[in-house]
């Protein structure tokens, strides 16, 4: 008997004839038992691989055999937009069975959620920050419309897990636990993870149950591919390479931020390229849009951040290219696998290097692809920012708790179950000395200050764990077009030109309180700014580059573009030993080229800065020094233990990072140095650049 046999006969019946199936794909054969078996699991295939419906087909069949009703499955993911393109889908599935989905999250209209209160549906889309919601909310009996939850899965897990949005995933997890008053099944799908055990172990937690591992044979970290790696060296190059090469196809273009998405949108509508725009910075509608109508053409270009990195569907693909490069393999294998998806086609990615540095970073990406490495997901350490988010939230849940209440419903997170009870009292004692709690009996609820920043019209902001930038809205009329950094009104804001989802628009009016600027289209260029921190490169990311400038192999991947320029690259590293770092001299100031990644470099920065006084800043390769480092200084370095300048190192990061952090003003000084120590101070990564040997060299 095949594991098809085992689904609900109504499904069999829709899956073969309603829907025309006439084979699952390896992952969708592999999980109907595990599934129905009730397991704990994580699956794993390539971009559309099929995951959805590996887990939501024997979850239906499951809904049928055990008759579920009411609210029973829950549907997570980290996109709006993700939620919106799997709704239909997930509606019409539900609906060959007699069984409902719907979607609910922050753009959901409040009359529909009021319809969704009344009579749930049987599987709900949504998010963690709009679970939140939903839990602190005086509109939900909690009791009634989450007492029926089976099961949770979570999409694109990996882009949850590897920050604090993953702890507050499974806080949320463990509140529905207690509502339910049982284990609730834990499924996580994802293409790209390099320690899937971990992953699943931090999923499951420590929910009662068996776990698995859901992997088809053919799925292999290093994936066969039409892999180039070119050299055009400016944004307007890139454009023209684009309007050349694959005319008559459909071609995805990544770009790397949101600013460089629209300059490179309106390069391309110069040469005459039908071209489309998306962006989280978009409106909802103006991404739709965009999305819907490169789905149905074939002949055009989409220009898109990460935001399309995820499952959205824009249908089959002929090319990926790529602007620059992405900071992680993970984010490669994610763009790589939107295409190759038609029969017989094969996958493929051109990379168009804009710099000289983008293009080592390209290049280093690839050779650790074809090296089968996978960056492991590692959520988090000390989560205290999380942790007392979940008190807020529970306060408004429960209308109020005891001091140790917490413990009862997220006590079992790993992560919280080790803070020890002392710094837990200072925690409470700091939020109520300064006004953010106030106890009674025992029984704490929010004090004055608390009130201010977190009751009334201000409560919402306990739903997420990150801040929100101010973002101006856009607006043409009626229309939202989109968002943008206040920086990018400078000056005489009035008849500003902004360029916005591929068009140019002249700003008309600014509403500085409401944050609104009115525009109109416009004919001459503009520009918008976004705000965001350079990428931090992993060390391994950073090996590779330091690996390919000190050896004479080339790449089968290599345009003759990029042959040439690496090759005047390794001429100018020459004096550069894999296992050595080196410092170059030039006029009086002093370049440490460690390839340890920013945030290594950023601490020895900040050790010399500590020692000698001199000013310092770091990018991913290397340190840059305003003055000569000297041989004896040199020395003195290598005699440090970073070990015992940890402390120091995080006040240090501190005083950049206290803002950082939600719900910061709730945590002691010594709680929120403890965090940063934790996840930005590696002393080992640090000992190892200070120990190996280093040579002196002058430009």
């Amino acid at each position: 008997m095949s594991a098809f046999d085992s689904l609900h006969p109504a499904l069999q019946h829709h899956i073969v004839n309603s829907l025309g199936w006439n084979t699952l794909r390896p992952l969708q054969e592999q999980s109907i038992n595990a599934v129905l078996e009730g397991r704990h699991v994580i699956m794993l295939a390539p971009t559309a691989g099929g995951k959805t419906e590996a887990c939501m087909f024997p979850l239906f069949s499951r809904m049928l055999f055990e008759n579920w009703d009411g609210l029973s499955i829950l549907y997570i993911c980290p996109l709006k937009a993700l939620l919106n393109n799997l709704n239909e889908r997930l509606q019409g599935y539900a609906a060959l069975i007699g069984r409902t989905s719907d979607v609910w999250h922050g753009d959901t209209p409040q009359a529909k959620r009021k319809k969704l209160i009344a009579s749930s549906p049987h599987c709900l889309l949504t998010t963690p920050e709009s679970i939140e919601a939903m839990l602190i909310s005086t509109r939900i009996d909690h009791g009634s419309f989450f007492s029926n939850i089976k099961v949770v899965v979570v999409d694109e897990i990996h882009a949850l897990a590897g920050d604090d949005r993953g702890w507050h995933l499974l806080s949320i997890l463990e509140r529905l636990t207690r509502i339910a008053g049982r284990e609730i099944q834990r499924i996580g799908l994802s293409a790209t993870v390099g320690n899937p055990d971990h992953l699943l172990s931090w999923l499951a937690g420590q929910a009662e149950g068996k776990k698995s591992i859901l992997m088809p044979g053919s799925v292999t970290r290093v994936s066969k591919g039409d892999i180039t790696v070119d050299y055009v060296g400016t944004l307007d190059n890139a454009a023209l390479v684009l309007s050349r090469l694959y005319r008559g196809e459909k071609r995805l273009v990544y770009c790397d931020s949101r600013s460089r998405v629209e300059k490179l949108a309106a390069e391309l509508k110069k040469w005459k390229i039908r071209t489309y725009v998306t962006h989280s910075s978009l409106s909802t509608k103006e991404r739709k849009q965009s999305e819907d109508a490169f789905n149905h053409e074939k002949d055009c270009i989409i220009v898109a951040t990460s935001a399309l990195e995820l499952g959205i569907d824009i249908g089959n693909l002929d090319r990926v290219i790529q602007i620059d490069a992405p900071a992680t393999v993970s984010s490669f294998l994610q763009r790589l696998g939107r295409s190759g998806r038609r029969e017989g086609a094969v996958k493929n990615c051109l990379f168009l290097a804009t710099s000289e540095l983008s293009l080592l970073q390209a290049a280093g990406l690839v050779e650790l692809w074809q090296s089968g490495y996978v960056e492991p997901i590692m959520p988090p350490p000390e989560p205290y920012h999380v942790l007392v988010q979940q008190i807020l939230g529970l306060l408004l849940q429960e209308k109020g708790i005891g001091m140790n209440t917490w413990r009862d419903w997220i006590g079992r997170i790993p992560a919280f179950k080790l803070i020890p009870q002392e710094t837990i009292n200072r925690i409470l004692s700091h939020m109520i000395e300064a006004g953010i709690l106030a106890q009674d009996q025992g029984i704490i609820w929010f004090g004055p200050v608390g009130e201010t920043l977190y009751g009334f019209k201000n409560f919402m902001e306990i739903c997420s764990t990150f801040i929100s930038p101010p973002l101006f809205e856009v607006r043409y009329g009626k229309d939202v077009i989109g968002y943008v950094d206040g920086m990018t009104f400078t000056g005489n804001a009035d008849e500003q030109v902004l360029l916005l989802a591929g068009k140019q628009w002249t700003v008309k009016a600014i509403n500085r309180d409401r944050k609104i600027a009115n525009v109109e289209p416009a004919t001459s260029p503009g520009k918008s700014i976004w705000l965001g921190a350079g990428p931090f490169l992993t060390k391994e990311l950073c090996s590779a580059i330091k690996k390919l400038l000190s050896n004479d192999q080339m790449s089968k991947t290599w345009s003759k573009r990029t042959e040439r320029k690496i090759c005047e690259l390794r001429n100018e590293f020459d004096w550069l030993k894999i296992h050595e770092t080196a410092i170059t001299q030039n006029n009086g100031k002093s370049t440490w080229w460690t390839f340890a990644g920013k945030l290594t470099n950023i601490n020895i920065a900040n050790i010399i800065t500590h020692k000698f006084g001199l000013k310092t800043y770091a990018d991913n390769l290397s340190v840059h020094l305003g003055s000569l480092l000297k041989h004896h200084e040199m020395d003195k370095l290598r005699n440090i233990d970073p070990l015992q300048m940890g402390d120091m190192l995080a006040v240090i990061f501190f005083s950049h990072q206290k803002t950082a952090y939600k719900f910061s003003e709730c945590l002691p000084q010594f709680v929120l140095h403890s965090m940063i120590k934790e996840r930005f101070i590696f002393p080992e990564q640090l000992r190892n650049i200070l120990s190996q040997p280093t040579i002196f060299v002058r430009d």
